[in-house]
């Protein structure tokens, strides 16, 4: 028997990818976290003209974002707030499976004037005692420029509701990954305030979940939330060469996007 396929069927049948680009803003939530201090190795650190060498850890230090939302209006401020940015592709016709670049720009605070435990050492002087984190003579910690998640994720969509013309729907989607962290560290020590430069410093790990909603084919808005891990392994204390830190959290986001999907060729 000869099975004859139309030119429409075939074309309809062929694979074509669907890209999409979104932006939008984000909330964050943190868990406490322990955050270590170390001057390098052998080379005591100038600061306000005293040498200091030193290598403590404050600990379980609550955090919380700082998102600048009153800035939006401000086009020329509009990467002030803290926003997120949404570049990907589904690899079939059915737009359910695909890969995600995921950016999102959060701000990391510690909160001044807490009471924490501190432990280590301050010119060869052992202390462990609780501290208030003063910012004026001891220590002000945060990503504010910022602690800027980039991450590679899988998507898998599910649709939930569909129109007749099949130009509007609302699906459940996931999307777990995997990244690294690339933050700018503000950090006030001893009295000094340093905003240092962007650095590659450690890795990001999670799951981001909720719903897509597309519209008159090419738009759609995502309102998802995401949890995940943030390990700053290596960040800038006073510049390069005066210092590092460390420091890690759990996070959780609230996450609105906007976007726009298109296909190349007909």
């Amino acid at each position: 028997m000869k099975i004859c396929v139309s030119q429409t069927e075939a074309k309809s049948s062929k694979r074509k990818p669907t890209y999409y680009i979104g932006w939008g803003y984000n909330r964050d939530w943190y868990s406490k976290g322990n955050v270590r201090l170390q001057s390098e190795s052998g080379n005591p650190q100038l600061i306000k003209g005293t040498y200091y060498s030193y290598d403590f850890t404050v600990y379980n230090a609550t955090a919380h974002d700082r998102p600048n939302f009153e800035d939006i209006p401000d086009i020329a401020n509009i990467t002030i707030p803290q926003f997120s940015v949404r570049l990907g592709a589904f690899f079939n016709n059915k737009r359910d499976l695909g890969f995600e670049l995921n950016y999102d720009h959060a701000k990391y605070v510690v909160d001044d004037y807490q009471k924490v435990r501190v432990k280590g050492h301050v010119n060869g002087q052992y202390f462990d005692k609780d501290t208030i984190l003063d910012p004026t003579n001891f220590l002000h910690y945060e990503h504010t420029d910022g602690a800027n998640f980039f991450m590679f994720t899988v998507i898998k969509r599910w649709k939930l509701k569909e129109s007749k013309n099949l130009k509007n729907n609302i699906g459940f989607i996931l999307k777990p990954g995997f990244g690294f962290v690339y933050p700018r560290t503000d950090v006030t020590l001893f009295g000094n305030r340093v905003n240092n430069g962007w650095k590659v410093s450690g890795i990001v790990g999670g799951v981001e979940t909720g719903f897509r909603a597309e519209f008159l084919k090419n738009g759609y808005i995502e309102l998802t939330g995401k949890g995940g891990y943030a390990n700053y392994i290596n960040t800038l204390v006073q510049g390069r060469g005066n210092g590092k830190a460390s420091n890690s959290f759990w996070f959780f986001e609230a996450i609105l996007i906007l976007g726009y999907q298109f296909q190349f060729g007909k």
